[in-house]
């Protein structure tokens, strides 16, 4: 025993060593490579068990559990007989004997050792291991320990995360399968013997003031008396060891019903104790329960947590049942009950009472119970409410006033945005259920009209300070998370919430809010009079503290209501135009009237007396007008297609009026959130609604002679863009509503051309300096000169893009100069990435919009251009010493060539051959060995889309040859280049990068789809099984895990080309080439795997192939060194 003694003395230093903070990372690399060493020695285990049983230090334990765990795990089959046998009764009598005193991680972890040896050994070599949970179970001394293994069991055995052969886990699965019922039935003994055992003691409460409505919302739900009365009973006092036992019941039934099937195992009376226990989460005592249990409230949290954490538990269960969408017959009534007993729930915590009102209530529940039951309330409104809202005896509008008192009182804004998510299911839900069923939409929509109305009314009292300042202010309007601040999330959220119920109830939602807005415009409007004309400008005359307050409030209430106007312009357009007009119109003209105003009294420039936050929120209104404006365009253009004949004088003044309130604000002087929006809302004018008129208006030439004056300051870039943008279609968008003859484009074109050459003149001026030589300063400049020339430029060739041909035409006749210019400028930049990679983006948006206007010729010039610039060393420097610019270059380069070879017709065809040289020869060297996947994905693209629209470069199929041969050979051109680009593809799957090898396989299944690649002479004959042997070796390790559906598949499309070769020829070959597995597992691998030819079952068997070779290399890698194996 000394040697055992002295190594444990050695072991428990060693590890004291290793964590404590004083120790170097150096010595602990030492410390480790030691125990590992000690734990791979044959016998260590024997070792280990007597450290277990002699020390107290949880290091030492643990270490030696681990060793344990590794031994059971991956040498199992190594060890001799009488070794397991020993280990299998020494583990088990070792946790009996400690379990009471051990640390509980190390109890867990000696469990999950325990089971670990029946995930192998069970039933065949360990058949009393789940007999033996049982019995502890059973046994009042141990149940909580066996409660503890059986979770154990069920997470480890039903979904066995180590390898394990196919055929184990499916025995597994069977196995406990047939313990499922005996399981259930004990677990539900456990917990109704408990809450009958203690229900007799609890005390019965007077019958309190509000007992009487026991359940007169939902009453008609619980079947008879007895369910009701059984609900009301009060809820037992437990004992900490019973809430203990309850807790852990209560865990391995929620891991239980994660997988095993619905079923008649799962009880009405397993149902209704579930239930029960429910009940402690609604309790508010819950908190409060440490008091009785002999502390006081702030001393010890246990047991009233315990308490707490059983409602959160049996919730857990519950939900784990809701997730299942498919429902048995059989079980759809136990689901019906499952139902009115948490609405009896739902119910009992949204009730108010004297001396609560429903917040309150739910702010001493337990928060994760509280989350618990809004995932039941979202699950039931999302998988189950179509199949229960037919039983007649279920009373949906009740619940749906429950759910309102549980939304609008939840005590925080994630619950309240958890809630408002479940009502947007609930007006999807009801908006398809009217679309598949419209000649009942009445019925349908009377019934929850109330409701509706209720919800809307109330969501848009949230968004409102008036009603809601408390909890307003408390959102952050500063911070982004995913592009939006908590307030703007708030927003939005409760404006998807009116729009829905707006598209089910029009005339209800618009006189909701319509009144609403106008009493905010009112405040805005009659700010006039308080505006003075002071020494500096204007100032608001408000002052008050109070007043100001009011304000800030009423005017943040005016943003929010024109936003949310806004969101409903989709519903006044298309086919209830005409029936909404009137409405729509009203909208219309308080809009203009409100943007004119803001405009006209400058309020964005005046002085107020808190200006940190009054003149933000002007600011706003402002803007936000413009915006909820612009959002009407659609319904704009829709009003001037219908009077644009007979008397269009209400049209024109609407838009002119518009116009008037949008060009004091193009200037440089005004806040750029400001200048935005008047921005966008000319450019949804000059493009949405387009009248015949615009240019003419005195508004609109004065922005013209604005934006061509050299001498005014220019405007911000995102600005000038959008500005630039609108005057360029104001000239080449066709006009709606008339004829080409009218269309008048010789005016247009010429005052087209005389646009873009003001905006590039100082552009042009560069060709004459181009080559010289410059000095910094002055290469700033040009810079900066190209920079902003060209994002207007692209920006106007983009809008036109999808236009008619004469808009594009004009378009490129004003552009040409430029072009020519751009491409000259092109060399003399090549070393610049940064001005590169706006050229190219400049030129990628002109070959997508306008590459028939430019011209063979000069798009021949351009490619050749590019061609010559992008050498071998060129495309080295831009790849692997310029980083990102550099790569975004070559990726703007590939995507123009991906635009040339996708042309149909035989104009670019010449160009075939140089592409693909470019990409094999020059490009793919380059990336092919480097890890980054910068340039891969667009390169690959660019292959893909060569061998997609050029197919007969490759394969010249003749209808005469495929006819006198009778079988489709086609002759066969390019061959090398052909194969070149399948072996790039080939090794792109060999690279960890995930993206690239899903896109790469996307676009093999593409080819075959369309293109038949895999029946192919040359792919079936030398490519074929090679990229299937690399699909599978991918599989093999795990490298592509997310994949392995697509993989499957590819795998069996390329074999079902040739099932013969493959189960003759290719299989016996993988196995035979695999590596780490006998010939005798060979063997078996290859006779599991059955012959067919259908997908599901080819691919069934492939993944079970790839899980058993793995599981058998495991097993072989865990033989001690020299074992002869017969």
């Amino acid at each position: 025993m000394a040697s055992e003694e002295a190594s444990l003395r050695a072991l428990e230093s060693l590890m004291t060593e290793f964590f404590h903070n004083c120790t170097t990372n150096e010595r602990k690399r030492e410390i480790e490579e030691l125990l590992n060493n000690f734990a791979q020695q044959i016998g260590a285990w024997r070792f280990c068990l007597y450290f277990l049983s002699s020390t107290r230090n949880d290091y030492v334990m643990m270490y030696s559990l681990t060793v344990f765990e590794n031994l059971i795990n991956k040498m199992w089959l190594g060890v001799p007989s009488q070794d397991k046998m020993e280990i299998r009764s020494c583990l088990p009598k070792l946790l009996l004997a400690h379990h009471k005193t051990l640390p509980y991680f190390i109890r867990n972890k000696l469990c999950k050792v325990i089971v670990d040896i029946g995930r192998q050994d069970w039933p065949m070599f360990y058949h009393d291991f789940f007999t033996n949970i049982l019995q502890l179970i059973q046994s009042p001394v141990t149940t909580a320990l066996g409660l503890i293994m059986l979770k154990t069991t069920s997470e480890e055995l039903a979904c066995p995360r180590e390898d394990l052969s196919v055929a184990r886990k499916e025995e597994l699965r069977k196995l406990l399968l047939e313990q499922v019922q005996t399981v259930l039935g004990l677990l539900t003994g456990i917990l109704e013997s408990i809450w009958d055992k203690h229900s007799a003691t609890a005390a019965t409460p007077p019958p309190s003031p509000t007992s009487g409505e026991s359940g007169d919302l939902l009453s008609s739900l619980l079947q008879g008396p007895s369910a009701s009365k059984l609900l009301n009973q009060p809820i037992p006092i437990l004992d900490t060891e019973s809430e203990h036992i309850c807790c852990l019941a209560l865990e391995c039934l929620a891991h239980l019903f994660s997988w095993i099937p619905l079923s008649s195992s799962i009880t009405p009376s397993l149902l209704s104790t579930i239930f029960h226990f429910a009940r402690f989460g609604c309790d508010s005592r819950g908190r409060k329960a440490c008091a009785v249990n002999g502390g006081s409230p702030g001393a010890g949290q246990g047991p009233g947590q315990e308490r707490a954490r059983l409602g959160v538990l049996a919730m857990a269960c519950i939900n784990e049942l809701m997730a299942k969408n498919c429902v048995p017959m059989e079980f759809e009534e136990y689901l019906l009950r499952m139902f009115q007993q948490t609405f009896y729930l739902l119910q009992k915590i949204t009730r108010e009472n004297n001396a609560h009102t429903v917040k309150s209530r739910l702010e001493e529940l337990d928060e994760s119970y509280i989350e618990k039951f809004t995932d039941f309330l979202r699950l039931f409104v999302s998988v189950h409410l179509r199949r229960i809202e037919s039983y007649s005896q279920f009373p949906v509008v009740e619940f749906l006033a429950l759910l309102f008192k549980y939304t609008f009182h939840q005590p925080t804004h994630e619950g309240y945005f958890s809630c408002l998510d479940i009502w947007t299911l609930f007006l999807d839900y009801l908006t398809s259920k009217i679309k598949s069923r419209l000649a009942d939409k009445e019925a349908v929509l009377n019934r929850y009209e109330d409701a509706l109305v209720l919800l809307l009314t109330e969501v848009l009292n949230r968004i409102q300070f008036r009603y809601n300042q408390a909890q307003l202010e408390e959102l952050d309007d500063e911070t982004l998370d995913d592009d939006q601040t908590e307030w703007q999330r708030y927003l939005r959220q409760s404006l998807e919430v009116v729009a829905k119920v707006m598209e089910l109830l029009p005339t209800h939602a618009f006189s909701t809010l319509f009144p609403v807005l106008q009493d905010n415009l009112e405040v805005y409007l009659g700010l006039q009079q308080f505006v003075v004309t002071s020494g500096t400008g204007h100032r608001l005359n408000i002052t008050a503290e109070n007043d100001c307050r009011r304000l800030h409030c009423s005017l943040r209430d005016l943003s929010s209501l024109l936003q949310a106007v806004g969101r409903l312009a989709e519903y006044f357009t298309g086919d209830v135009f005409a029936a909404r007009f009137s409405d729509a119109l009203t909208v219309v003209e308080r809009l203009v009237k409100v943007t004119l105003y803001g405009s006209q009294i400058k309020l964005y420039n005046i002085e107020t007396a808190v200006p940190s936050v009054l003149k933000p929120d002007l600011i706003d209104v402002h803007a936000q007008s413009l915006a909820a404006l612009q959002a009407y365009a659609h319904w704009l253009a829709q009003f001037y297609s219908e009077v644009h004949r007979q008397n269009p004088e209400q049209f024109i003044s609407l838009v002119s009026t518009a116009l008037e309130a949008i060009t004091p604000l193009i200037s440089s002087k005004v806040q750029e959130k400001l200048l935005l929006s008047a921005c966008h809302l000319l450019v949804s004018l000059a493009t949405t609604v387009r009248p015949v008129f615009l240019s003419s208006i005195p508004a609109v030439q004065k922005v013209f002679n604005r934006i061509t004056d050299t001498s005014a300051q220019r405007l911000p870039d995102k600005a000038q863009v959008l500005v630039c943008r609108a005057l360029s279609n104001v000239l080449l968008l066709p006009w709606p509503n008339l004829p080409e003859s009218e269309q008048q484009w010789a005016v247009r074109s010429t005052n087209h051309a005389s646009l873009v050459s003001a905006l590039t003149r100082d552009y042009r001026q560069l060709k004459a300096t181009a080559s010289l030589p410059q000095r910094k300063v002055q290469l700033e400049d040009t810079k900066v000169i190209i920079h902003q020339t060209l994002s207007v430029l692209e920006d106007i060739v983009e809008s036109v893009s999808g236009e008619s041909t004469k808009s594009r035409q004009i378009c490129y006749q004003s552009l040409q100069e430029s072009v020519q210019v751009s491409l000259a400028l092109f060399p003399a930049f090549i070393h610049q990435s940064d001005v590169t990679d706006e050229m190219l983006s400049f030129f990628l948006t002109l070959f997508q919009g306008l590459r028939v206007q430019m011209g063979v010729p000069f798009t021949e010039q351009i490619i050749q251009t590019f061609l010559n610039m992008f050498t071998r060393e060129q495309l080295a420097e831009s790849i692997l010493h310029e980083g990102s610019t550099g790569c975004r270059v070559v990726e703007k380069f590939l995507k123009i060539l991906q635009v040339v070879v996708q042309e149909p017709g035989q104009v670019f065809k010449p160009f075939l051959p140089s592409v693909i040289s470019l990409c094999m020869e020059q490009v793919y060297p380059i990336i092919a060995e480097r890890s980054s996947p910068d340039v891969k994905a667009e390169l690959f693209e660019l292959l893909f889309r060569v061998l997609h629209h050029n197919w007969r470069y490759f394969f010249k199929s003749s209808v005469l040859a495929s006819v006198q041969r009778g079988v489709a050979e086609e002759q066969m051109e390019n061959e090398a280049q052909f194969s070149a680009i399948m072996q790039a593809f080939g090794q792109s799957f060999l690279q960890p990068d995930i993206h690239l090898f899903k896109q790469n396989l996307f676009y093999l299944e593409t080819l075959n789809t369309k293109q038949k690649l895999y029946h192919k002479k040359i792919f079936r004959t030398t490519m074929l099984f090679q990229f299937v042997n690399v699909l599978l070796q991918v599989l093999v390790h795990k490298s592509h895990d997310l994949l392995q559906e697509e993989i499957g598949i590819a795998t069996y499309n390329m074999a079902s080309v040739d099932f013969d070769g493959f189960y003759s020829a290719f299989l016996p070959g993988f196995l035979a080439s695999c590596d780490g597995v006998d010939s005798n597992q060979k063997n078996v691998l290859g006779r599991n795997f059955k012959m067919d030819r259908d997908l599901p079952s080819f691919t069934q068997n492939v993944h079970r192939l790839v899980n058993d070779l793995r599981y058998y290399r495991l097993c072989n890698d865990s033989l001690p060194p020299g074992t002869v194996k017969l």
